[in-house]
């Protein structure tokens, strides 16, 4: 429990709560019923894509930011973080988003709010093929969010916060058509809180939930494994506070890593 004393850990979870509130506000924002310019698909993609990208670039390094329940969830399966994190992330995650959506419900002219861009199934879409799109647009979400922040990749990681926000707008392209494109559990509570509206509310919990675990399992366990104890594990799901002698140790791995990487071999040698 010595996170719960820790001032980083209570400034992560406000972190959490002000990306997940602005990123409903502006989400939500750019897909309302405006009667002389209505929203097309390409500028809801943009604008949540680009939400989740600036708030990646602003908050990233104080609270990882996660902004989704189910990446939380997805971090949690891959031993990223605690059980205690987990917890805190995913009620700030939900408290910052229903606070965003009543935000942007206050600040909207009445004849504009209709159901806040709520989630729902479209174009004769049955709950089945809902919870699958869900699923395979976080799936590559996941993937993404946890390739593009792997310190213990050799090669150019390029931009995490620009590689997310592409993932977000791809989600976005394809979901519209099928659920308004949720990714996020936490993006669809929002305005059916609000609007007082739940219907196949269910499909935009397990379609991303199960498609973060499925993510994770893949990632973490399938294609780029780390190479951490059991014990280790347990302990950073445990939340125990880090061991000087463990953290040495991980540094000298990735030192070693850095080492054998093909980058550091010198210039005019070739593999």
């Amino acid at each position: 429990m010595w996170e719960l004393r820790s001032v980083a850990f209570s400034r992560a979870v406000l972190a959490e709560f002000l990306a997940t509130l602005l990123f409903v506000f502006f989400g939500l924002g750019s897909a309302l019923d405006w009667p002389l310019a209505l929203p097309s698909v390409p500028q809801i993609a943009l604008a949540f894509g680009l939400a989740i990208g600036t708030l990646v670039q602003a908050l990233g390094h104080v609270s990882g930011a996660h902004i989704n329940p189910a990446v939380t969830v997805a971090c949690l399966v891959g031993c990223r973080v605690s059980v205690l994190r987990a917890a805190c992330y995913v009620a700030a995650q939900l408290l910052g988003a229903v606070a965003g959506a009543a935000l942007l419900h206050q600040l909207t002219p009445p004849d504009i709010r209709g159901n806040l861009a709520i989630n729902k199934l479209s174009n004769n879409t049955t709950s089945g093929q809902a919870v699958t799109v869900e699923l395979f647009l976080t799936l590559q979400l996941v993937l993404c969010v946890f390739a593009s922040t792997d310190e213990q990749r050799g090669d150019t990681l390029g931009s995490p916060a620009l590689s997310i926000g592409f993932s977000v707008v791809l989600g976005h392209l394809l979901g519209i058509h099928y659920t308004g494109c949720s990714m996020n559990p936490a993006r669809s509570l929002a305005p059916a809180v609000i609007v007082g509206k739940f219907d196949d509310h269910w499909v935009f919990w397990i379609g991303p939930l199960v498609g973060a675990i499925l993510g994770s399992l893949i990632y973490n366990y399938l294609l780029f494994p780390h190479a951490l104890s059991l014990s280790e594990r347990l302990a950073t799901l445990k939340g125990l506070e880090p061991d000087v002698d463990w953290e040495e140790r991980e540094a000298r791995r990735r030192q070693s890593v850095e080492l054998h990487s093909p980058q550091t071999l010198p210039r005019g040698n070739k593999v």
